[in-house]
């Protein structure tokens, strides 16, 4: 199962570094033969190696959530409920709780509005450690 952090990440970033397989190369067995004996003398090829995907630039972190659908009517940049409502993560408390713990918070997990503040900074300086730019203003 996937932590609520590693859940909001994958909605700003995109899932990346995911194995694609590659059909495989035909063998000898099931390739047709070609008609020039020059291509018939040339050895099977190996089975296809899965290709990696190329990452998603993770340059703007800001630029990504704004781009996002409700970026304009949600409070996100100071609010983790609406952060996690912008990434389609449901922002109930027994998530928030589960993300204070994923990230190390030692106060009382009961929703307040300190508990708030400090995950939504939190979450953004992950973010930036992760390979995000986060500004100032956000991570503060």
């Amino acid at each position: 199962m996937m932590s609520i952090f590693g859940k909001m990440k994958d909605a700003i970033f995109g899932q990346k570094d995911k194995p694609v397989a590659k059909p495989a190369a035909p063998t000898a067995n099931t390739a047709p033969r070609p008609a020039d004996p020059a291509v018939a003398k040339t050895p099977a090829t190996a089975p296809a190696q899965p290709q990696v995907q190329k990452a998603i630039s993770q340059d703007d972190v800001e630029q990504m959530l704004e781009s996002k659908q409700g970026s304009d009517t949600l409070n996100w940049r100071t609010s983790i409920v609406d952060l996690m409502k912008l990434v389609g993560i449901d922002p109930s408390l027994e998530n928030r709780k589960e993300l204070a713990q994923e990230l190390g918070y030692t106060g009382e997990r009961n929703g307040s509005a300190e508990m708030n503040m400090w995950l939504h900074e939190k979450v953004m300086q992950e973010l930036a450690s992760h390979g995000g730019r986060v500004s100032s203003d956000l991570k503060d």
